[in-house]
């Protein structure tokens, strides 16, 4: 697996709107197409993507937008729902954003006339997380600077409420047990909740702060990674509620923390955008130094491709997809 570790993204996409978040559909959508949504500063952009890496006969990245979204206010985060069908007549396209003016929205689109929303209200301060129950996709949860995570059901009711010791920066649904929900607080405190009980069932300790961004592995759900201060950090839920290993990765504080969907060894992080351009990490358990070194102009989002070693990252005015060998 030598490979030269800093690279180029493999592809681009131009885009009208300066990225700020963008998220791979992480469900099978019974479509060969991967969809891909993107969100700037007043709209959000729904597309399908389809690289050489999967389809023979495509030359590099088949890209199309299927659909753009105003939104009317920067774009915070994108989560979609499990719901979300390109095969069924007619289709089904089903997401939720978060908004620089604390307000969820949930979309629901069938790519021609119907195109609606609606508004989820209840958050005083800033959107951190946000994501659909990945069973039914009947609950969404967000977590806030308003030291609280919440649950919700479609019809924008909410049905839990945790308070939090500090802001809720990352919420993560069990892929198979969706009364399970993981929520990761900037004090570097992760827990995890029964929402049948509504009680904690477990915590973790990062030991280092600010936690600013954490992620359950789907893959090996006893594995949990995060980023906090410079260093990104692992924990083996069944060995320690401290982490098993940690590194320094960004000299400018690390921002976001994914792990792959495909691979339990394999995930990225990304520094924080400002005047120097961010950088972004692949890295391989396996392997003492990352694996992959990217550098981003203002890269902000961070998303896994659903079936292949491929990550999207956001730029200015661009999309960037960076492709690692396993």
């Amino acid at each position: 697996m030598k490979q030269d570790a800093t690279r180029n993204a493999a592809y681009t996409v131009d885009c009208e709107d300066c990225v700020h978040v963008v998220e791979f559909n992480p469900f099978d959508t019974g479509d060969s197409g991967n969809l891909i949504a993107y969100g700037g500063d007043n709209y959000v952009v729904i597309g399908t993507c389809t690289f050489q890496e999967e389809e023979a006969d495509i030359e590099g990245l088949q890209y199309k937008i299927l659909q753009t979204i105003h939104h009317g206010i920067r774009v915070g985060g994108i989560a979609w729902s499990p719901e979300t069908r390109l095969d069924s007549l007619p289709p089904v396209i089903k997401f939720c954003t978060s908004a620089a003016d604390m307000k969820i929205r949930l979309f629901t689109s069938d790519l021609q006339e119907k195109n609606e929303y609606k508004i989820l209200e209840g958050h005083s301060d800033f959107i951190n997380g946000l994501v659909f129950d990945p069973k039914e996709g009947h609950g969404i949860a967000s977590v806030s600077d308003d030291h609280t995570c919440r649950i919700w059901n479609l019809d924008g009711v909410q049905t839990s409420h945790f308070a939090l010791n500090s802001p809720g920066m990352s919420v993560c649904w069990h892929p198979e047990e969706s009364f399970k929900l993981m929520v990761a607080e900037k004090n570097g405190t992760i827990r995890f909740y029964d929402l049948m009980s509504q009680q904690a069932i477990l915590s973790l300790e990062s030991e280092q702060i600010p936690l600013m961004s954490a992620h359950w592995c789907l893959k090996n759900t006893f594995k949990v990674g995060a980023v906090a201060g410079n260093d990104w950090l692992i924990w083996d839920i069944t060995r320690s509620s401290y982490p098993q290993v940690k590194r320094p990765v960004h000299m400018d504080r690390a921002c976001i923390f994914r792990w792959s969907t495909i691979n339990e060894n394999l995930f990225a992080t990304t520094g924080y955008p400002g005047k120097m351009a961010s950088q972004f990490q692949i890295h391989h358990l396996g392997h003492p130094q990352p694996i992959l070194l990217g550098s981003v102009v203002v890269g902000s989002g961070l998303s896994w491709h659903r079936t292949l070693p491929l990550c999207a990252v956001g730029g200015d005015h661009k999309l960037l997809f960076w492709v690692t060998e396993m």
